[in-house]
């Protein structure tokens, strides 16, 4: 089964910075798009960055502009989210895709082979 493996999620204290990791499990990702996503309880799915197949456009939600960075961790098979400066409204389940299109306005159509998310948590 075609799927990504996220990881890295935790505790962590206002202000204070995670970083996430999404595997690709039987394919690799540097042909895709690839989208970070994530959910709070009681709220819809909401995109958070994307990065293209080739590393030349990177989109961000305003909420996270700025804090938050979307990169290849080197590896063929992974992708990475560096998350800085966390707020308690980070707080959700977080989760990795492949896209069809990363572009501006990211949303959970025309994604793919989607993990079990890591749950990343911010408070005092």
């Amino acid at each position: 089964q075609l799927q990504f493996v996220e990881s890295g999620g935790g505790l962590v204290q206002p202000g204070g910075s995670l970083r996430l990791s999404c595997a690709a499990s039987g394919f690799t990702v540097e042909y895709l798009d690839i989208g970070w996503f994530r959910q709070a309880p009681g709220k819809e799915r909401e995109g958070v960055a994307c990065i293209s197949s080739a590393g030349g456009r990177t989109y961000y939600a305003d909420s996270v502009k700025g804090r938050f960075t979307i990169f290849g961790d080197g590896a063929k098979s992974a992708m990475a989210l560096q998350m800085n400066s966390l707020k308690p409204e980070d707080t959700a389940v977080y989760y990795c895709a492949a896209m069809n299109l990363c572009r501006v306005g990211i949303t959970t159509t025309g994604t793919h082979y989607w993990g079990q998310g890591t749950q990343v948590t911010v408070s005092s």
